[in-house]
């Protein structure tokens, strides 16, 4: 058995912030499929069992079994020294960030994604319009953060950088708006990120894609 366990599936990019930084510090991981669209999460066992929030990712080692990617983002850099902010400032700026993707930036775009691509029947065309304007909008701010500089705190890529990037690799089609191309600087920061030893796209690293039917 591998050292560390993920349950998550191919389509969660809160899945992916967890499995791409297992792939970027070479952890032995395995991942543990949940089947999410067949209602795998509303299940009275993967509550009692699994996790009581009702969620994925959830990371397993040894006898932790840890729940939201942010937790699980910063017991993997404590524990393997990577990625990690340089000091009490740099923490709180770390955290400033994931607090704002959770909040506003992924806050927003996951659902709207889920509603424009995979709910059945299709979201309300109003409540996907207003996740639309407020994801262009928390992309915008994130698009000028990156002005002039490579990373969300500077030269070194931080688990601030790898929280933002949850959702932003998946196909522009899903959005249906090309996301790299409307922002340049996500886009330049999107293939830094890509050059890092590790790096995988999230349908490449989870199982789950593509979706049966």
């Amino acid at each position: 058995m591998a050292e560390y366990q993920l349950h998550c599936f191919a389509q969660s990019g809160n899945s992916y912030r967890a499995a791409l930084m297992l792939g970027l510090i070479g952890a032995d991981w395995e991942p543990v499929f949940v089947d999410f669209f067949n209602g795998a999460t509303r299940t009275a066992e993967y509550r009692e069992t699994i996790n009581e929030m009702g969620e994925a990712p959830v990371l397993v080692h040894g006898s932790k079994k840890l729940s939201q990617s942010g937790v699980i983002l910063a017991y993997l850099a404590e524990r393997s020294g990577k990625f990690l902010p340089r000091g009490a400032e740099e923490q709180l700026e770390v955290w400033r960030w994931i607090i704002f993707d959770n909040q506003k930036l992924n806050g927003s775009l996951a659902p709207y994604r889920f509603l424009h691509r995979f709910a059945k029947p299709r979201g309300d065309p109003a409540v996907i319009k207003f996740l639309k304007s407020r994801s262009d909008s928390a992309l915008g701010i994130l698009d000028k953060r990156l002005a002039g500089r490579a990373f969300v705190l500077g030269p070194e890529p931080t688990i601030a950088d790898l929280s933002l990037v949850g959702y932003l690799y998946y196909p522009s089609d899903e959005f249906g708006f090309d996301i790299a191309a409307e922002h340049k600087n996500i886009g330049a920061w999107l293939d830094r990120i890509k050059a890092l030893p590790g790096w995988a796209h999230p349908y490449d690293l989870m199982p789950g894609h593509p979706l049966p039917g």
